[in-house]
Parts: structure tokens; C-alpha cells; sequence
């Protein structure tokens, strides 16, 4: 009997959501909810890292020289992503 109940018990609370439950909770809420992303985000910015633009020239390559258009390319001036620690200044000086 005791089994039983427990099973009740635990099948009400694995209810689905309805859509009284869903409009009770303010969206305001939404903002406090702690998530790994606004953990994150909130705590260590990203430093800036500039990206680099390149022209790359028209050119041969490969062992049969096979041409190759000019093209521009984009990478970021660091290798590494830098966070700045929690309270470091992060705006331009």
C-alpha cells in the first residue's frame, strides 16, 4: 500500500507543465535562473581580440601548380581566448 502511494506521489509531480503552470512564472524570473552560459558570461568577460584582415594573393599551389584566386581572410590577433578575472576593468581605456 505504502508503494503504491509513493508511485502516486512521484507520477503527480512528473506531470507535464500546463499552460496555467507556464504563464505563473513570471518572465522576470527568467533572468535570475542560473545557467552555466550566464554564469559565465556574467562573471568572466572576454578580453578584446581584434581580428586581422588578410589578402591573400592570387598564387599557385599544390605539386601541379593549380591557380588559386586572390581571397581575403579573417583571424583573431591572439591564438587564445583571454576572460578577464571577476571585477577587472573590460572597457577600452
Amino acid at each position: 500500500m505504502a508503494r503504491r502511494q509513493l508511485l502516486d506521489a512521484r507520477q503527480s509531480l512528473r506531470r507535464p507543465l500546463t499552460e496555467a503552470d507556464v504563464e505563473a512564472a513570471p518572465a522576470e524570473q527568467m533572468r535570475y535562473t542560473r545557467t552555466a552560459r550566464n554564469e559565465v558570461y556574467r562573471q568572466f568577460h572576454r578580453l578584446p581580440n581584434p581580428d586581422l584582415v588578410m589578402y591573400v594573393y592570387p598564387h599557385l599551389a599544390g605539386t601541379d601548380p593549380v591557380p588559386v584566386p586572390g581571397y581575403t581572410t579573417v583571424f583573431p590577433l591572439y591564438q587564445r581566448v583571454q576572460y578577464a578575472m571577476p571585477g577587472e576593468r573590460v572597457e577600452d581605456y
